[in-house]
């Protein structure tokens, strides 16, 4: 009996502590959140500390690029401008036959020098020999009958209308002498100037027609070599102006330009140009590649290398620099000459820092920190344009 008291009275003691137990709320679970919660408040606190520092330094300054920049010295250059062209003879001429005939001698050949009036072809001429001997010979007999009647007149024995005859007579005879000899001298073909005879498609003894060719003869001194400049260029170029022409074979002549011409091309829309160049020996022949600079006016400009011409936004070619406010600008240029050092640009301010190192890292209107170009950098762009010419 005291043993079962002991239980209940144990029961009851346990009952009223779990009792007590419920109503503080404290449960095991609870308690290991609870124990989690101070660590949740540790990571709200550094955010709330991060909410009161200003938003730009949470991100870097953005730096300025760094380019080189050259200031180069200006000279005085003479345009150049280059055009492809062929060499031609200077006066070319095809010979023919102004009657038909056989012919009778041939003395040339190709590739034979002639001159002025040289005898190039004979067609044969016994008849027309015969015919003229025979006018010749009636000139003379009016001849002789026109004094026998001159000299009745002034005796009176002959009517005045009779001695105009006479006079009629030999006129028409000497008409017909005139005729037989033209005749004759058609039956010739001479050089009409001097030059090299090129072609001869007729054989000796062979029969030609009236109009007939028989031979083409080119006059190669002054050669002349042609092209075609662009009506951009036209302006620069003057009759007198000198040029250099460098032929497909290598040889290197000079010439001056002697035509220009005002009708354009309808097709290209550019314009001839006539450059004489001397040829004593005929060694330069008609027909043969050419490339002609023509030297122009002077005009001032800088020498750049290759490697600094850019695209500007609308697609021009140009260069860009740095202006006053170290902002990025963009210059057009005008091409004067390409050389195996650089390239000789107009167009472009003198006061210009040009940017010579980074130019394609930047657009206009950027901000950027320029820097002077030291001599090696320079003599290595330098080098670089002059290697991409050989």
């Amino acid at each position: 009996m005291p043993k079962y008291r002991f239980h209940k009275l144990a029961a009851i003691v346990v009952l009223v502590g779990f009792a007590a137990w419920m109503a503080t709320g404290e449960f095991s679970s609870v308690g290991s959140a609870a124990a989690d919660k101070p660590k949740a408040e540790e990571v709200e606190q550094p955010k709330a500390a991060d909410a009161g520092k200003p938003a730009e330094a949470e991100q870097p300054k953005a730096t300025l690029r760094t380019v080189a920049t050259i200031t180069p010295p200006r000279r005085t250059y003479a345009r150049a401008i280059r055009i492809s062209g062929l060499t031609e003879a200077d006066k070319r001429a095809v010979l023919a036959t102004r009657v038909d005939g056989i012919i009778d001698k041939l003395p040339v050949k190709q590739g034979q020098h002639v001159k002025t009036g040289d005898l190039v072809l004979m067609l044969a001429t016994e008849e027309k020999l015969s015919a003229l001997s025979n006018a010749k010979q009636l000139v003379a007999q009016r001849q002789a009958e026109l004094d026998a009647a001159s000299r009745l007149a002034k005796t009176g024995n002959l009517p005045k209308l009779q001695l105009d005859n006479a006079r009629s007579t030999l006129t028409l005879a000497q008409s017909m002498l005139e005729a037989m000899q033209a005749q004759l001298d058609r039956n010739e073909v001479r050089a009409p100037f001097d030059g090299v005879i090129d072609r001869v498609p007729v054989e000796l003894g062979s029969s030609v027609m009236q109009g007939g060719e028989v031979a083409t003869i080119l006059s190669l001194d002054p050669v002349i070599a042609r092209g075609e400049v662009s009506e951009r260029d036209l302006g620069y170029l003057k009759i007198g102006d000198k040029a250099k022409v460098r032929l497909v074979s290598g040889q290197n002549v000079e010439g001056t330009v002697r035509y220009i011409s005002r009708d354009a091309s309808s097709a290209t829309r550019t314009f001839r140009v006539e450059i004489a160049i001397p040829n004593p020996e005929g060694t330069i022949p008609a027909g043969m590649t050419a490339e002609i600079a023509l030297s122009a006016q002077p005009t001032d400009a800088v020498m750049l290398p290759r490697s600094v011409v850019t695209l500007g936004d609308k697609g021009d070619l140009g260069i860009r620099a740095v202006d006053k406010d170290n902002k990025v600008v963009f210059f057009p240029i005008d091409l004067v000459d390409d050389t195996p050092t650089g390239l000789v640009l107009g167009g472009i301010p003198a006061d210009a820092r040009i940017i010579v190192a980074g130019q394609e890292l930047v657009k206009e209107g950027e901000v950027v920190k320029p820097v002077e170009a030291d001599q090696a950098t320079i003599q290595k762009l330098l080098g670089e344009a002059t290697a991409g010419t050989q």
